[in-house]
């Protein structure tokens, strides 16, 4: 979950709201002082926090909630409204044919970030160039290649020279063939003046069409100054926000991007080449205050389980018949999405399922589930009722656990099965998904 620790705060706060008997100025004051608390903790910006909460009481006090939606509703979309219209400074990055060139200093992520985004990019059927400018950092151009080997894209660079601007001009020379050319510059520790210069030099060559920003989410107020001095520099046309996917404070990172006008493009929610989200404020206010995010969840789903057989899973679990190879194909899906933590934020009400559930645990014992039925014959996946105890045994033998394992995976297959049963017994539901079934679209 993105900014887990303000995340909490902020979801504490709307308790206050759904937990009152009736909700006066007295209430509203109060929850305005979490709020304070809440993002002051998360390290953004004092004058943005109390800019927020003015409009938040102001609002919560004098306007009337509209027909149909009671007073506590009202002030819950107040809040929610007021954090989107920080974060909500335009576009996304779109999906076309472009040239992009991301800045930053040392240790920000950018040249993960343009594997993440060549990846991105590749997925939608675009041709993908990936230019290795950085040339002060030791073994940056060996990074970039194998993370353009990972996602298969061809990378450009010349290691050992130091001439950026004649890199890069060698490079879009050489993708001219190319439909998007990801530019991956130095940095330093700290913003200097040779290499601002070096900057607007790739910057000139290179005419990028968006010039992008990354930034560390654990940077802080720190993160306001860099924003300035680069935009200053190139001309910053949005901001990758990295490391997103932890408790990092994260807040001075989203007060500089509402100080400097930037829009946000992309949020770095983990550390495999998929987790990489095109950003979007409505969505991202909505899973940090727990109330979901189906259509990333759909999203999700939809890229990562391609090579999963859901549609015969479907079929199956239709017709009434859920096997063994039902459930791992079900299994399967589910890890190749992530991890729980992060799918579960992506559902409503659920946002603060880590307070209730070991989902570490969770993930541990799913794991744990495959495993043992990669050791199954494919006779005892169609049919689980022939696995009588010598065949529990063997299975346990094979899978390195003990028996009892086994038999807490054919449990929990029962309880499925008759879930499953139970869920095809609502005649609207089994019409529901006969009818995606049809049109082809089955979600996963």
């Amino acid at each position: 979950m993105v900014l887990e620790e303000l995340g909490k705060s902020l979801r504490k706060a709307l308790g206050r709201i759904t937990d009152a008997s009736s909700v006066d100025e007295d209430l509203i004051k109060e929850v305005s002082k979490d709020l304070q608390r809440a993002l002051l903790q998360a390290d953004v910006n004092v004058q943005l926090v109390l800019s927020i909460t003015k409009r938040v009481e102001e609002r919560a006090l004098q306007e009337r909630p509209p027909p149909g939606m009671s007073v506590k509703e009202h002030v819950i979309k107040t809040i929610y409204e007021e954090l989107v219209a920080v974060l909500d400074k335009g576009e996304p990055l779109p999906m076309r044919s472009q040239r992009i060139m991301l800045v930053g200093l040392y240790g920000q992520g950018k040249t993960t970030t343009a594997g993440k985004l060549a990846w991105q990019c590749s997925k939608k059927g675009f041709k993908v160039g990936l230019i290795a400018a950085d040339v002060h950092r030791p073994a940056a151009y060996e990074q970039l290649l194998q993370l353009g080997e990972k996602v298969g894209v061809d990378v450009y660079g010349e290691p050992g020279k130091k001439d950026a601007p004649g890199i890069v001009e060698r490079g879009l020379h050489k993708f001219k063939d190319k439909n998007v050319i990801i530019i991956d510059t130095s940095g330093r520790h700290a913003l200097e003046e040779d290499l601002i210069q070096e900057l607007k030099d790739v910057a000139a060559v290179a005419k990028p069409d968006e010039k992008l920003l990354v930034l560390d989410s654990q940077v802080g107020q720190q993160a306001g100054v860099q924003a300035a001095a680069f935009h200053d520099a190139v001309g910053v046309t949005g901001v990758v926000l990295t490391k997103m996917d932890g408790t990092a404070k994260g807040g001075g990172a989203l007060s500089a991007v509402a100080q400097t006008r930037a829009r946000i493009v992309y949020i770095g929610v983990g550390e495999q080449i998929r987790d990489l989200e095109p950003f979007n404020a409505n969505r991202f206010i909505s899973r940090l205050l727990g109330m979901g995010d189906l259509q990333a969840l759909m999203d999700l789903a939809k890229e990562s389980v391609t090579d999963v057989d859901v549609e015969e899973t479907s079929r199956n679990i239709m017709s009434g018949r859920f096997t063994l190879k039902d459930m791992y194909n079900q299994m399967e899906a589910v890890n190749k999405m992530g991890p729980l933590k992060k799918i579960m934020s992506m559902i409503p009400g659920f946002g603060n399922v880590e307070e209730k559930m070991d989902l570490e645990n969770s993930q541990k014992r799913l794991r744990k589930y495959k495993v043992i039925m990669d050791s199954m014959t494919e006779e005892e996946m169609e049919d689980p009722r022939i696995i009588k105890a010598s065949r529990v045994k063997r299975i346990a033998i094979g899978a390195g656990v003990s028996s009892s394992d086994v038999r807490e995976l054919i449990k929990q297959y029962n309880q499925s099965k008759k879930m499953m049963k139970e869920l095809m017994g609502n005649r609207k539901m089994r019409k529901q998904l006969m009818k995606q079934m049809q049109s082809g679209d089955m979600g996963l």
